[in-house]
């Protein structure tokens, strides 16, 4: 009897150890559940993006004899490393870890005179496809700067007075999509004759000798008037991340970032005029954040925003995919100005 007692006592005791270690492992797990949605909602932009991150790290260096600033585009290089354009002719080549530059290459166009460099995609064979708003135009050049082709310009998207658009408003973003078979540049802002705020976007197709050939145009609509397109990226299903950016003087930037879907648009290459009229199917779009509705992580600002953390964000690119988000690392264009700064910024973004 005393055996069985004593038995029954070591059971029930080990029971009751049991259950008090399986509460603490429940009470550890749901501790740690916490945290993490704390951190999560910590960094949350909107319920479809998060800031991981940023780094002013490049803010008023030089690297090679360049200035390292005057960010306008990004893209992933064949090696892993990122390629970031400078709108002043010159095209960098960052760490990815680090941002540290490792190479620097001049850019000029057939006269060698300098480009006002904007858009920048890495082609599949690692030549670099780069716009200018000059004209506008894409020319592809080699690793080391020469120019190999350049593409051709529908006359209506050509400056004032060869085409329609204003100076400085032009090629802004570049990207491929459908595996690489179509080529998209967007203009910043409307062409004259069409209704303000109603942005063109070209695509190209490739060719079997790998140049492109003029293909569709459709038509987007930004929140206001007075936004641009600075930049597009693609999604492997052939929707775009899009960003849509403006100033006001005393006030700052504004930075939004949408999801926009060219896939059921018109074909706009034979609309002389966009003016709203029926029939014509813009670009879809949702918003998936306002960049000023981050958090600013400690981030300072050295001119009036609406959030410390924005600035002249005018670059992007989509860096890979980890647990069902995109990673998008933006930067800001500091225009060699005291009062910007090159802010390199690290997203998550989650579509449906």
């Amino acid at each position: 009897m005393r055996l069985r007692t004593v038995l029954a006592t070591v059971t029930a005791g080990l029971a009751a150890a049991t259950c008090l270690a399986a509460a603490g492992s429940a009470d550890a797990v749901a501790t740690r559940s916490t945290a993490a949605a704390d951190s999560a909602a910590a960094h949350a932009c909107s319920p479809s993006v998060s800031l991981d991150g940023f780094s002013d790290a490049l803010d008023k260096t030089s690297f090679g004899g360049y200035f390292v600033g005057n960010l306008s585009a990004l893209a992933v290089d064949q090696d892993g490393s990122l390629a970031a354009l400078a709108d002043r002719s010159y095209l960098f080549d960052l760490d990815a870890k680090t941002l540290a530059p490792k190479k620097v290459v001049g850019l000029a166009d057939e006269n060698g005179a300098a480009l006002d460099s904007e858009g920048l995609v890495v082609d599949r064979d690692g030549t670099r496809l780069i716009t200018s708003e000059t004209e506008p135009s894409v020319r592809r050049y080699s690793v080391d700067g020469r120019i190999l082709d350049r593409l051709p310009v529908p006359s209506a998207l050509l400056v004032s007075p060869a085409g329609r658009a204003t100076a400085n408003q032009t090629f802004e973003g570049l990207t491929l999509l459908n595996g690489g078979r179509t080529l998209l540049a967007s203009m910043e802002y409307a062409l004259s004759g069409d209704t303000a705020g109603i942005v063109r976007f070209q695509t190209w197709q490739r060719t079997k000798d790998d140049h492109f050939r003029l293909s569709a145009q459709y038509a987007y609509r930004t929140d206001d008037p007075a936004l641009g397109v600075p930049e597009v990226q693609a999604l492997p299903d052939g929707r775009l991340l899009v960003l849509e950016r403006g100033f006001t003087s005393g006030v700052g930037n504004t930075v939004r970032l949408f999801l926009a879907d060219p896939r059921h648009a018109t074909d706009t290459s034979g609309i002389e005029h966009l003016t709203g009229q029926a029939g014509v199917r813009l670009i879809r779009k949702t918003l998936l954040t306002d960049i000023a509705s981050c958090p600013s992580l400690g981030a300072t600002a050295k001119q009036p925003q609406p959030n410390p953390l924005l600035d002249n964000i005018e670059g992007m690119a989509v860096t890979g995919r980890a647990k069902g988000a995109y990673k998008v690392l933006l930067v800001s264009d500091d225009n060699q100005n005291a009062a910007q700064t090159t802010r390199f910024y690290r997203l998550s973004v989650r579509v449906r």
